[in-house]
């Protein structure tokens, strides 16, 4: 019913996230230029009084020279923290900052965490209400019941910009998008379903109230709490949960149920019996929704009704109740229309948008990463929380909403214009990433980790295995498992860790390797030596006996290095020439650079391979290629001594009927920039490149080499592409995460 997924990680790796590096998990960038005194002078005294005076004289104009437009406060108390309780304010800081990183990944909200040392009701609604002027909506968090009802009810009231408490509604509008869609699968009405609610805290009045704005009937749903049914009558309840008491004579759960058409859990694992679960009506609708453990596992429930259809807050079954389907979207809606407040219309909006998607066809990325079928079904009432279609349905139908019912001061005239701007503000990029780890858990690959000695390499072989996607084959002396035991690990024996001192497997390596090197001046004692002593020649034959399914390097040696090495052992794919492709990340943005590590002196033949093999790449992770040959010549000027092999590799291209756009030789601002590329109306590019083709390896692997160091966006890679087996040679600088998400990359085909 949240966030919280349930990959797993140790506490270690999880401290080292949140500390390694900059401290925590956001940083205030600039968004104008402060390289000059003139920017200064702009950006503050005395450029900055002409906006003043502008927002003075109409206030509706922060909106257009301020951040608030795109500026929501994620603010808690921590009395509600993730279902750990009430620890505090401080330690809900931790969580305030992971929201504002999901406000930003997915909906692109610029947000800022404040958490208020108070229980003291009336002061926490004093000091939110006194931050209006600062914010363009209010996403209330982890503040327990009933004070978070009086709370967003008074700040609502008194507040003129959205306020939007997500432990209550976001899960009640994903709710209620799964109870849509779970009645037209099984031939019920909104007006006729019979639910039964488990829990009568905030996020389950929420939903009820939700749910019967929909038309679901006040008569027809039973509220239960730990003591039984909430019924006219009982005394022991506030006045929230009395106003969904219900006029009936059962008195717990199991009598409720009888003959139910939904069990919707936001209770205590374990809750919902399977028996309990037998005596519902036919076709059954369970949302069991605690977290991390639902009150019941769907495989009871499905053995107990296999014509039940179930869903639950983890990512590890179908439809996943998460709130990050619905709140950063909704802001967005919010947010583009100014919206004064965030209503029942909108909610409901959000909810049939939601609902709307998971009945469209999957896209194909997401159907291989989640292993689900082609079209909407029991199995898939919830669309993913990664299909990059939320971003463009579901704000456009809040906004709607918002003008439809008389909250939005800045109405949208052209929707089709606004949706095309929706989907401008995201990366596809970040979808595929977060599909491709979710693919690896869904089909888990052994994945070799050559370096298995090392510090860093360990701790991403435990975030592999403990994040599901698959299992990490080491490569390290014998005491690989007292440093897993350093490293938290509670049964290193678990780990598979290959040692060529005592490897049955050595004879049959040698026999392998000497075979290839045997002509290229190699004895058999030279192989023996390099298998024993050799981690990348290990592995590499580790990876040619089948052992695993992939490999990564590199930790210790340069990457040329480890490339020599592998090569020993592994051939290129028979017809390609191995090269690598770094990827720079933004968040609107995907470049590709290609060849960044492998051939010197590329040929145009090579050129043109490696442009069309990077193109696949990019369509793997969801952009459509367009191509620039890189040079310091733009279109013969000045003619330059060294561009024959671009503008050859343009002809084959020529030659080749490709299904994307390609254009050369230009250098990098012509490539991206749309006010140079526009001085060339002949270039065949509609608009910058995503795909960066490098004349030489100095060239490439210096701008490579920069931009990391350099840029603001993030790097992947380098990938090796072209090799006969998946094999990834990570930068020696590469932190644990880097390193999984190679192997995650290389495991899954998207590298290769």
């Amino acid at each position: 019913m949240s966030d919280e997924a349930s990959v797993q990680f140790s506490e270690r790796e999880a401290l080292l996230f949140h500390s390694e590096g900059r401290p925590g998990k956001i940083e205030i960038i600039a968004s104008k230029p402060m390289a000059t005194q003139r920017d200064l002078a702009l950006a503050y005294s005395p450029g900055v009084a002409v906006p003043v005076q502008a927002i003075a004289d109409d206030p509706a104009t922060a909106y257009d020279y301020t951040a608030k437009g795109n500026l929501v406060a994620v603010i808690s108390n921590g009395t509600a923290i993730l279902g750990m309780g009430n620890l505090g304010a401080l330690a809900s800081k931790p969580v305030m900052e992971g929201k504002a990183v999901l406000f930003k990944r997915f909906a692109d909200v610029d947000s800022i965490d404040i958490e208020l040392k108070t229980e003291d009701v009336d002061r926490f609604i004093d000091a939110v209400e006194l931050m209006e002027p600062t914010f363009g909506g209010i996403n209330l968090e982890d503040i327990k019941a009933p004070e978070c009802f009086i709370i967003e009810q008074t700040l609502r009231e008194r507040m003129n910009i959205p306020v939007f408490h997500d432990d209550q509604h976001g899960t009640a509008i994903i709710c209620a998008a799964g109870l849509i869609n779970a009645c037209l699968l099984t031939g019920r009405r909104l007006d006729e379903v019979k639910i039964v609610v488990n829990g009568a805290g905030a996020a389950a009045i929420a939903c009820t109230e939700l749910m019967k704005a929909m038309g679901v009937r006040h008569n027809n749903v039973i509220m239960c709490d730990r003591t039984g049914v909430i019924y006219q009558g009982r005394e022991d309840v506030n006045q929230w949960q009395s106003a969904h008491a219900a006029v009936t004579d059962r008195r717990t759960l199991t009598e409720a149920l009888e003959g139910a058409d939904m069990f919707l859990g936001l209770s205590a694992a374990g809750a919902l019996k399977p028996e309990m679960v037998t005596h519902m009506a036919p076709s059954p609708i369970i949302f069991a929704m605690a977290n991390p453990e639902p009150e019941i596992r769907p495989e009871l429930a499905k053995a107990a009704r296999p014509d039940a259809i179930v869903a639950t807050g983890r990512s590890d079954y179908p439809n996943q109740v998460n709130n990050v389907i619905c709140f950063p979207f909704i802001f967005r809606g919010a947010l583009d229309v100014r919206a004064t407040g965030i209503n029942d219309a909108m909610k409901i909006a959000a909810a049939n948008a939601i609902a709307e998607l998971a009945r469209q066809r999957v896209p194909e990325e997401v159907a291989v990463a989640y292993g689900v079928q082609h079209s909407f079904g029991p199995e898939y009432i919830i669309p993913s929380p990664f299909d990059p279609r939320l971003m463009e349905l579901v704000p456009t139908a809040v906004a709607k909403a918002a003008m439809d019912s008389g909250v939005a001061i800045k109405p949208i005239l052209d929707m089709d214009a606004y949706r095309q701007k929706l989907r401008a503000r995201l990366n596809p990029t970040t979808s595929v990433l977060s599909l491709a780890y979710e693919g690896a858990r869904a089909r888990p690959k052994r994945v070799l980790f050559a370096e298995g000695e090392e510090e860093v390499v360990l701790r991403a072989a435990i975030a592999f295995k403990e994040g599901g996607y698959g299992t990490p084959v080491l490569v390290g002396r014998d005491d690989v498992y007292d440093r897993l035991a350093a490293l938290g690990v509670a049964n290193p024996q678990e780990y598979e860790v290959h040692n060529s001192r005592h490897s049955p497997l050595v004879p049959r390596m040698v026999d392998f390797v000497y075979a290839r090197l045997q002509r290229r001046g190699y004895l058999r004692r030279d192989v023996e030596r390099m298998i024993n002593q050799d981690r990348n020649v290990f592995g590499s034959a580790l990876l040619q006996l089948g052992e695993a399914d992939a490999m990564i390097t590199g930790i210790t040696r340069t990457w040329a290095e480890s490339m020599r090495q592998v090569k020993r052992v592994i051939d290129p794919e028979a017809g390609r020439t191995p090269f690598g492709i770094h990827v720079l990340v933004g968040q609107s943005h995907t470049v590709f650079i290609a060849d960044t590590t492998v051939n010197e002196r590329p040929t145009g033949e090579q050129l043109a391979d490696f442009a069309e093999q990077t193109a696949q790449v990019a369509r793997r992770m969801g952009h459509e290629p367009r191509v620039a040959m890189l040079s310091y010549s733009t279109f013969g000027n000045p003619k330059g001594a060294w561009v024959d092999n671009i503008r050859e590799a343009v002809s084959v291209l020529d030659g080749r009927n490709v299904g994307f756009e390609y254009e050369g030789e230009m250098p990098p601002d012509v490539a991206l920039n749309r006010r140079q590329l526009a001085n060339y109306p002949f270039a065949r590019l509609s608009g910058p490149a995503n795909i960066l083709i490098m004349p030489g390896l100095q060239s490439a692997h210096i701008s490579a080499k920069l931009l990391r160091e350099l840029g603001g966006d993030s790097v992947i890679g380098p990938m090796l592409i072209g090799m006969e087996k998946p094999v990834q040679i990570a930068p020696m600088t590469s932190t644990a995460s880097e390193l999984v998400t190679l192997a995650v990359l290389a495991a899954g085909g998207i590298a290769r």
